[in-house]
């Protein structure tokens, strides 16, 4: 029978909920134990697909297409599992579900109730993966006190009745402030936060601890007792040095100990500490790079998540330290910006917001021969920059800004014409591109095929292909001979955009190889200028 670890937060959101779970799940899984993890979201949306990044930050996608939050990067690249919309939950889709199955007539005539035919779906969803794992780790997003938290927190409270204690416990991430004026630690928020816990009839075996400063002997003791958990269970969990320090930390405090202790599992190996020196090492690199990202959520990194930490996996396999320089294309002189840079990367995105910046920095990295990455947006962007300045198509551009243009050098995919619902709609997930021969995306991944995620209406119209060869812009991935979807320049030293996201597929010991080469190539332009 599978093991259930129910993760709550309290106090305030943004405390690391997701970091916590899978430093968690990281730790089990260097005992020897199987773990998957699965995040559920209270919030209507059916999923995060249609919401800006201002609201939920990066959107991030599973190889079968799910859209969803930013916590299941972190869950993929701590415990290298690649994800699935089985791992993904809100209460939207939920409600969706259930309504469903009212109208199909599936409840015979029952008054569907929030109990227990809401709690029952969640329920359903929290056992996707049991038999299959030793252990799920399930993660329920928002604070306790929050209404629209309350049936994911009910339906937690009920598989504890049903499965039994030594089977599922709750670890509560929850607040420590520092009150700088007092200087002082403040536990009270922390009684509170576990008093709504208590309410809901949940009892937490384990706190998480987020504070500025250490926790005292003394506090941890006053924790326990106001709270009910052993004072070992009360966790200090300060800023780290990196996110992949984190389960370092927890090991220091013997936190896979106590869960598997808790609920009575059998390690199956000894933890091997080589997944921690390697990261402490990564510390103390010898070499820096300076990568410009620009884009338009330049003050909201969340919206590039992703993005930041492959350059970081691609950083540490490179013995650098990565500068990232987020560049708003919309309100900064990029050119002025991108001075001092020895790579530049543009991620994807909708709209027309920033494009014109985009495109000045494209044209800034292809004449000063900087290295360049384009992603999804990105590459549909280098083709717009190479049709305008190379093949005098002035008034080249995509449909999504400008319908009626004369030169649709990007569009969209006959698929995409007579879509209406704009969510879950989009070409999302796994596909194939076939890698020409002499490419340098051949050489990058080292193979003839690749399978990367995809999100996104608009492609790289193929009426335009031969003229944007011609111009020193060509194809060098396709998808089954039809969909473009690598480009890139054989007069420059790192010049290569791409349809798809592998900022999804990195990970800290295994960067992706686009990621790697555009450091090497940074760091190469850095040696010598």
């Amino acid at each position: 029978m599978s093991k259930f670890i129910i993760i709550t937060g309290g106090v305030v959101s943004s405390l690391g909920k997701g970091i916590s779970g899978a430093s968690i799940g990281k730790l089990l899984q260097l005992n020897g134990l199987k773990v998957n993890m699965i995040k559920c979201d209270p919030y209507i949306n059916v999923d995060p697909g249609t919401m800006s990044p201002y609201q939920h930050g990066e959107v991030f996608v599973t190889t079968d297409g799910a859209e969803a939050d930013l916590d299941l990067g972190h869950y993929e690249r701590f415990l290298d599992v690649n994800m699935t919309r089985a791992n993904t939950n809100t209460a939207g889709s939920i409600y969706q579900t259930v309504i469903d199955k009212e109208r199909r007539g599936e409840y015979l005539g029952a008054t569907v109730q929030v109990i227990p035919h809401i709690t029952n779906e969640i329920k359903r969803r929290f056992t996707a993966f049991e038999n299959e794992v030793d252990v799920s780790i399930i993660e329920i997003g928002g604070t306790v006190g929050d209404i629209e938290s309350l049936p994911f927190l009910e339906a937690a409270r009920q598989l504890r009745l049903e499965k039994g204690p030594k089977n599922v416990i709750c670890v509560h991430v929850t607040l420590v402030p520092y009150i700088a004026v007092a200087q002082e630690l403040k536990t009270k928020p922390t009684q509170h936060s576990v008093n709504k816990l208590r309410e809901v009839g949940i009892e937490p075996s384990m706190l998480i601890c987020r504070t500025e400063k250490p926790l005292s002997l003394h506090l941890r003791e006053k924790i326990s007792l106001f709270c009910s958990v052993p004072t070992q269970a009360v966790i200090e969990c300060a800023d780290a040095k990196s996110i992949y320090h984190v389960p370092e930390n927890f090991y220091k405090q013997k936190v896979d100990e106590q869960i598997i202790d808790l609920l009575g599992l059998t390690p199956k190996q000894k933890v091997d500490p080589k997944w921690f020196e390697f990261f402490d090492k990564a510390m103390t690199p010898s070499k820096s790079v300076k990568i410009a990202v620009a884009g338009k959520y330049s003050e909201l990194q969340d919206a590039y998540k992703s993005i930041s930490e492959a350059l970081r996996h691609a950083g540490m396999n490179n013995d650098a330290k990565v500068e990232i320089v987020f560049v708003n294309t919309e309100k900064d002189n990029v050119e002025e910006k991108l001075k001092t840079a020895d790579g530049i990367l543009i991620p994807g995105g909708f709209g027309g917001r920033g494009v014109d910046g985009k495109i000045a920095t494209i044209k800034y990295a292809r004449e000063h021969k900087i290295p360049f990455l384009g992603i999804c947006l990105g590459m549909q962007c280098t083709v717009i920059e190479a049709a305008r300045n190379l093949c005098g198509l002035h008034d080249a551009n995509s449909t999504e800004f400008d319908p009626t243009t004369k030169d649709p050098v990007v569009d969209l995919t006959p698929q995409q014409k007579n879509v209406v619902y704009k969510g879950g709609t989009m070409r999302l997930g796994n596909y194939t591109a076939d890698l020409e021969e002499g490419s340098l995306a051949r050489k990058l991944y080292g193979k003839d095929q690749i399978v990367e995620r995809h999100r996104h209406r608009y492609e790289f119209n193929p009426a335009y292909v031969k003229q944007l060869r011609d111009a020193g812009l060509k194809v060098s991935g396709w998808h089954e001979g039809v969909l473009p979807e690598i480009v890139e320049r054989t007069d420059h030293p790192y010049f290569i955009a791409v349809q798809f996201h592998p900022e999804f597929g990195s990970r800290p010991l295994r960067p992706h190889p686009l990621f790697d080469g555009l450091i090497k190539a940074g760091l190469k332009r850095k040696e010598n200028k």
